[in-house]
Order: structure tokens, then sequence, then C-alpha cells
């Protein structure tokens, strides 16, 4: 059994945005670059790290060391094997809502105000401790690890592989067109036409590496969504809007969404309350008891990678987004189990 199911060392992943040092450069070349502060992060390491699935593109395995990068897209290496030791994650107990659970994976509904991973602001008390506790009952080389995160505002699905095959295979999976990963969010403004495609290229801020913009030599990026209802609070006009996910972007509903003019309610990084809201009592204690942002991993929905067997898991809204619903007049309608201005 290798060494590091033995211990309960979390080695977080390496993730960082090409360059235009990097623009159609090898990939094993450009990880070579970035990762010079990494003792023992020799070429033929690397290009073993690729060869093994362990470094996706945008979120997409990548298993050849030769694939060209262009620059603006979002490249993650397990950097197992070479990386220095990190600190230990501990396993804490906690509540977990498993809305599904297998050999290989599991689903979790996870509420806003949640941390997924630890990090230097958040050392415990995250999704990855609860995790970790959890799986001390697992079958002896099976460990958890994150396919795609949300943010700490975010409520919703989050999918857990139990295996390092198990995750490289439903990365695999979550990048088919047949994979639907929808979200629900209330924004300001009267989203219209009451269908669409979002397309607007994203990549990181220049001036703030923690924010993403719309650029014109960002990564290729898609969200397709549906205007569900439209209501007002504080004077200001609210639309509830379901999207789907057809492309993995850091912050990317969130960032579409505004681009559009429609930011999320209580998104604190991409939205600015309208005045005449702020002031308004009744939108003051609806969003104020909102322990995140009006932004909600809904639904998803996928082919098991090794049954073959249709997955689909959709989890209710918070409790905090009833009194926001009802006091803005809106009603959330069932989820669609097809996409959003796309094909049936």
């Amino acid at each position: 059994m290798p060494q590091e199911h033995d211990t309960n060392e979390i080695v977080p992943p390496r993730v960082f945005v090409a360059d235009r040092g990097d623009d159609r450069l090898r990939l094993d070349l450009v990880l070579c670059r970035h990762l010079k502060d990494v003792s023992g992060a020799t070429r033929t390491k690397i290009q073993a790290a690729i060869a093994e699935g362990r470094v996706t593109i945008d979120d997409r395995v990548v298993s050849r060391p030769s694939a060209r990068v262009l620059a603006a897209q979002r490249i993650t290496l397990d950097p197992r094997g070479f990386a220095p030791r990190r600190r230990s994650v501990t396993p804490q107990e906690q509540p977990l809502r498993v809305v599904y659970e297998d050999g290989y994976l599991l689903i979790i509904d996870k509420p806003a105000g949640l941390v997924v991973h630890p990090t230097y602001a958040h050392a415990d008390g995250t999704l990855m401790n609860g995790l970790l506790w959890r799986a001390r009952q697992w079958t002896s080389g099976e460990r958890p690890s994150l396919v795609g995160r949300l943010d700490k505002a975010t409520s919703g699905i989050v999918l857990v592989a139990k295996t390092r095959a198990a995750h490289a295979a439903l990365q695999r999976t979550l990048s088919s067109r047949h994979a639907e990963k929808y979200y629900v969010a209330v924004v300001y403004g009267r989203v219209t036409p009451a269908r669409g495609r979002i397309t607007a290229p994203l990549g990181r801020d220049p001036q703030d590496r923690r924010r993403v913009v719309v650029s014109a030599d960002g990564a290729p990026s898609e969200t397709r969504y549906e205007r569900i209802d439209t209501g007002h609070l504080g004077g200001e006009r609210l639309s509830l809007v379901r999207c789907r996910l057809m492309t993995g972007r850091m912050h990317q509903i969130r960032v579409h969404l505004a681009s559009r003019g429609w930011p999320i309610v209580g998104d604190a990084k991409y939205a600015t309350p309208p005045r005449a809201a702020a002031n308004d009592e009744a939108y003051a204690r609806a969003v104020g008891a909102l322990a995140g942002q009006a932004l909600h991993a809904e639904r998803l929905a996928f082919d098991h990678p090794w049954s073959g067997q249709r997955i689909e898991c959709t989890v209710p809204l918070p409790e905090d987004w009833q009194a926001l619903l009802r006091v803005a007049g809106l009603s959330l309608a069932p989820a669609a189990t097809t996409t959003p201005s796309g094909r049936r």
C-alpha cells in the first residue's frame, strides 16, 4: 500500500493560469517553468505526472506531455511524489449532507459558509476535514479528493472521489457534454432575453489575481441560462435564473452574469447592491439572512464511469433562500432535464 495512504497528509494541488510566456508551449515545459520552487520537480517526474492523469487543463485531464498550452488556460497539478512535505490535514467530526455514495464516489450537499479545502486562512473546519473523518471507515487505500470545488459563499453539490483512479475518471466524465451541472441564482435586474448563452472569454484580473474578468485573450467559456421568474425587492427588479455550465472556469457564472448587468445578490466580489435596495429594511433582512451569496449548485447528472448508470442528484435550495424568494415574490420551477437554450 502506498505510503501516502498511511497518513492524513494532504498535498494541496498547484493551480495557476498560463500567461503569455506559456502560450503554445508544451505542457511539460510550462510546468517546469512554473514549478521551479518545487524540490524534485524534474521534467521526467513532471512527464510521469502528466501520463498518470494528475494534470488538468481547464478541468480536463491531459495525458500527453507534448500537449500545447494556450494563454489564460487554468492548469491544475496533483504534486504528490515530488512536492515538498506539507502540513497534514486533521480528520474532524462534522455533519455532512451525503446525497449519494458508492464504492467510487460520494456527493455532498455543501452549505454556504463552509470552505471546501484547508487554506492558510482556514486551516481546519473545512469540508475536507470532515471527509477525512468519514473516510476512516472506508476500505484501505480509499481517500477523499474533490472533483471540482465550490466557493465558500456558494451552496450545493460537491462531487468527491474515493481513489486517484476515480478522480481522474470523474474529471473526464464531467468534461463530457453528456454531463449536466445546473446552478440557480438570484440576480439584480430583469434577465432578457429569457433564454440564452454567454460565451465571454474569462481570465485573471491583472490588477487582482483573486478576481476574474472578461478578457479578449481569456479562456473560452460558455454559460447557458434561463430566466425562471422575476420579482421586486427594495424597489429593485430581481430575476431568478437557472444556469448550466458548459465550461468550468473559476467564478464563471458570477462573472458571466455580472458582465450582462445581472450580478448575483449577496456576491461581495462582483456585485454592488443598488443604493435604494441597500437602504430598504425588507431587503436588508432578507439578504442579511443569507449565509453566503444567492448562488446554489442545484443539480448534477452524469454517467457513472464504471457502471454506466446515469447518476442524477438534485438538492433543494437552502432554508435561508426561502425568505428571500418569498419577500421578492419569486418562485422556483422544478429543475429541467434539458439544457437551457440547448437541445433535448
